[in-house]
């Protein structure tokens, strides 16, 4: 069934009514947002949203930090979560509305989980029904498997939380800027005015990474940027200060399970 964009945005602005919206936005939403860049900025949902785009590159931020989510992988946003979204591509996708009245088990943090196969038929048949205040019991069962099938899903590694002491977030905005400078942590210490053994106990402590996973998962985001946009594997890898193409491919592989042109070939992944 087709659902318009206006009567999506009334039901999920609603706590009541159904326990789970669900909705699939094809190649009309591709033609819509076009081929440039769009934003959306700070808002929040009282319902708890996940949103996956079959094409297109969604880039959100939070007061955590932010995280890129390429196609096929599916973004958890709680209720109430204020976030800022912008769109570059022709975009397509779905996206999942749950109710904070129900216990669904879900993290209270934003995070990105992979998609199976199960999950987008549990979504499109969940897009296809017509609302009413309560769902059937046909309809609760699928929304419980949909949920089993959400909670069990992996997390990968794309959320990029930012510190909040202004030094350290000076070197953040400045290894985001610069993603190739390979200072080591004592020489970052140094350039921010602050002990090495405090950099390393501050950055753990406000971001639950230590300084080099931190690096490392900002790198592997501004990678999946520009993969994304089409960028050369071999410039990606250069541009975030790898030695060679074969360090940054293991790099991803080691994160993601799959090279990068494995990545992006546009199919889900396995349930």
């Amino acid at each position: 069934m087709s659902v318009s964009k206006q009567h999506v945005y009334e039901l999920i602005e609603r706590i009541d009514g159904p326990a789970l919206i669900a909705y699939w936005l094809g190649d009309e939403a591709a033609s819509e947002y076009g081929e440039g860049t769009h934003s959306y900025g700070w808002h929040h949902h009282l319902r708890g949203q996940f949103f996956c785009i079959e094409s297109g590159l969604v880039q959100v931020h939070t007061r955590h930090g932010s995280w890129l989510l390429p196609p096929h992988r599916a973004g958890w946003m709680p209720p109430g979560e204020s976030h800022t979204v912008t769109i570059s591509g022709a975009m397509s996708g779905w996206g999942v509305f749950i109710t904070p009245a129900i216990d669904h088990g879900l993290p209270d943090h934003p995070c990105v989980i992979g998609v199976s196969e199960l999950t987008r038929a549990l979504v499109r048949r969940a897009s296809s029904w017509a609302w009413h205040d309560r769902l059937s019991d046909e309809q609760e069962r699928v929304m419980s498997v949909l949920l089993d099938e959400m909670r069990r899903a992996p997390h990968e590694p794309l959320y990029l939380p930012m510190p909040h002491d202004r030094r350290l977030l000076r070197i953040a905005q400045a290894v985001l800027e610069q993603p190739h400078d390979n200072r080591g942590l004592d020489d970052w210490a140094t350039w921010a005015g602050l002990s090495a053994r405090s950099l390393s106990r501050l950055f753990r402590a406000e971001t639950a990474l230590s300084f080099a996973q931190w690096r490392q998962q900002a790198r592997l985001s501004r990678g999946l940027q520009q993969l994304a946009e089409g960028t050369p594997v071999a410039a990606v890898a250069d541009a975030l200060g790898y030695v060679s193409v074969s360090a940054f491919v293991a790099m991803f592989r080691r994160n993601f399970g799959q090279p990068p042109a494995r990545y992006f070939a546009g199919r889900p992944l396995p349930a």
